[in-house]
């Protein structure tokens, strides 16, 4: 037993994370658990403590594939000679970091083999070594685009494919994924979410007598973790026999044909788009019937599959918070369960509760309905020199990303080792060696995040007309894209004598959400003043940024006494375009005469002058034009 880890059974509470882990034990064809939740909940020590209690594996000592030994990979020196022999051993638990290479993930050339005798041979990457095993990624919401593809390609097939410095090779990729996060640093992408069989919410005990019991158990862990281990030895083994007896009963449960009903009519009432979670919802359901050592499985065991299968895929509207609501949930069980002469005894109570969903409905349409089917999006079509990962716009020479081209470097800080040698190699020497004059660097591509500065006029003129109302709901569309793209946002709002930064900086566009529906309206209109403090706010970040500037720009209210309200705004305005940020400016004025006041403000700042009307107009994408520096 690893000392460093902490006992599975030791963990307290956390039933349904538990329950999770150990279905994926049972079935690993199941997909993975995402597991979601505050920092210090016991997210990262859950997944590890898993594999001290899972099945031994056979496999041949020192095969970099993992090879089932009654199928070994037909590239596999280690598994196809003679002499293999196969033994248990530990099933395979691989942690993939945040900052690792695509060629760390997926295989590369092996160096050193090519330096010996120039021959290309492929150096075996995480993908590989995952196989039949585990594969975990702590904060996987943060991991980079670009392996978030590679992971996409490697579940969809269970084969890892890698075509690159000459070599062409296939190899079984297949892996339980295991994933944690923190809702506070965003959300995952939708492919990559629906690739997670099961989803888990955890927190921490809100009861003082559990919290004081987790302290006691940790801080006698880490006090003697072999002692501590040796203690819960016996529960380990308990559940290790647990899981072992339910691998083997699991070809033997039966799923009726009323259940398989049950789960696509959950299915259809959440609202569920993916197929996937049918397949999955079935085999979890035949997973916890094995888990209890039963071979017929209950509606129990649906609901229980439901509850870890569903929360993550239903569909939601946007800034809605994931989750599963447990009271439509039951209604669903007893209404698909009931006998059928009983269907209608409840006719009044189905009444009240869409008249109840009905008043729900209404109190959300204000923040719902300006995104609901047509989310504003903005295209930057401009190269930053700035990186931070993300998926708006693109960063030329991306320490992270797609590799688009090699080019000779004597100093390269990415070496292109099939470029280089090939270089080496062309010389036809029969001393090989590599000179510097061979080296060669990876050019790389990636998409950028954009810090997105809200700059929102709340003065008195927007309650005219309830133009307050449009603007809110433009700037949740654009909420929208922004939390789409993994961008972070800021807000600043402008009304009676000065402007405030009502958001610092943050990835949270849920905060964002929450200030602007808050935000209330009246008085005059510092305009000046909101400008200078987007200056001073974009001054701060490292990330190239994109202006949203939402008034009708009828300045009143100079920074300085004395000066004009209307030059000062356009001096700011003047300054913030010889920076080279990116703007936007949506004229909040309405009605048949207009100023064009905030026209004349898009002028200075270089930018695009849209209306609100424009705005609304179907399947408008904003294309912002300018020179990220």
């Amino acid at each position: 037993m690893n000392q460093a880890t902490f006992p599975f059974s030791a963990i307290v509470e956390q039933t349904q994370l538990k329950t999770a882990l150990l279905l994926c034990a049972v079935d690993p064809s199941l997909g993975g658990v995402l597991i979601r939740g505050d920092k210090g909940t016991a997210k990262s020590t859950a997944a590890r403590a898993l594999t001290d209690i899972l099945p031994l594996i056979e496999r041949v000592a020192g095969c970099a594939f993992n090879c089932a030994p009654h199928a070994p990979y037909q590239h596999c020196e280690t598994c196809n000679t003679e002499h293999a022999t196969a033994q248990a051993d530990n099933v395979p638990f691989i942690t993939l970091p945040l900052g690792a290479t695509e060629d760390r993930v997926i295989g590369t050339l092996d160096l050193e083999q090519a330096l010996k005798g120039g021959s290309r041979v492929f150096k075996p990457g995480l993908l590989a070594a995952a196989h039949r095993g585990i594969l975990y990624i702590d904060e996987v919401n943060l991991l980079p685009d670009h392996l978030v593809d590679v992971l996409l390609d490697a579940a969809a097939m269970g084969v890892n494919a890698v075509q690159r410095e000459g070599l062409s090779v296939t190899h079984p990729a297949r892996f339980t994924l295991i994933g944690t996060m923190n809702l506070e640093e965003g959300d995952l992408r939708p492919q990559l979410l629906d690739r997670f069989g099961l989803m888990v919410e955890v927190t921490a005990p809100r009861d003082k007598v559990l919290r004081s019991e987790v302290v006691r158990r940790r801080i006698a862990f880490e006090a003697n973790p072999t002692a501590y281990a040796a203690n819960w030895m016996q529960q380990q083994q308990e559940l290790r026999h647990r899981l072992t007896t339910a691998q083997q009963l699991l070809p033997e449960v039966l799923l009726d044909d009323a259940l398989l009903d049950l789960i696509s009519h959950l299915c259809c009432e959440f609202e569920v788009a993916s197929l996937r979670a049918d397949i999955v919802m079935h085999k979890a359901a035949r997973a916890l019937a094995a888990l209890e050592g039963r071979s017929q499985v209950t509606s129990q065991d649906v609901r229980g599959a439901a509850e870890l299968v569903l929360p993550h895929r239903r569909r939601r509207k946007p800034f809605e918070q994931p989750g599963l609501d447990q009271d439509q949930l039951d209604e669903l069980m007893q209404q698909a369960l009931q006998p059928p002469d009983q269907g209608e005894s409840g006719a009044d109570d189905d009444q009240e509760n869409d008249q109840d969903n009905g008043e729900s409905q209404d109190e959300q349409q204000v923040f719902a309905a300006a995104s609901a089917g047509n989310v504003r999006k903005i295209e930057v079509d401009t190269v930053a020199n700035r990186y931070a990962s993300g998926k708006r716009s693109t960063a030329q020479d991306a320490p992270r990303g797609r590799v688009v081209r090699v080019v000779p470097d004597q100093n390269p800080s990415s070496l292109a080792v099939g470029a280089t040698l090939r270089s080496a190699a062309l010389r036809g020497s029969d001393d090989f060696q590599v000179t510097k004059s061979d080296l060669h660097q990876q050019v790389r591509t990636g998409k950028n995040a954009n810090l997105i500065l809200f700059v929102v006029d709340a003065s008195g003129s927007m309650a005219a007309q309830r133009r307050m109302e449009a603007v809110k709901g433009a700037v949740l569309s654009l909420l929208t894209d922004a939390y789409q793209q993994r961008d972070e946002v800021a807000v600043i709002s402008f009304r009676g004598e000065s402007a405030q930064l009502l958001l610092s900086p943050t990835c949270s566009v849920d905060l964002a959400e929450q200030n602007l529906r808050e935000l209330p309206t009246g008085g005059r209109t510092p305009l000046p003043h909101a400008l200078s403090v987007a200056l001073e706010t974009l001054a701060k970040t490292s990330m190239p940024p994109l202006l949203v500037l939402l008034t009708d720009g009828k300045a009143n209210v100079a920074l300085n006494d004395g000066n004009d309200p209307w030059q000062e705004s356009l001096r700011f305005a003047t300054l913030l375009a010889e920076r080279g940020v990116p703007a936007l400016v949506l004229d909040t004025e309405t009605g048949y005469l207009r100023l064009g006041k905030a026209r004349q403000l898009a002028q200075a700042l270089g930018a695009e002058c849209l209306t609100l009307e424009e705005l609304s107009a179907e399947n408008l994408a904003l294309t912002v034009r300018g020179c990220i520096k």
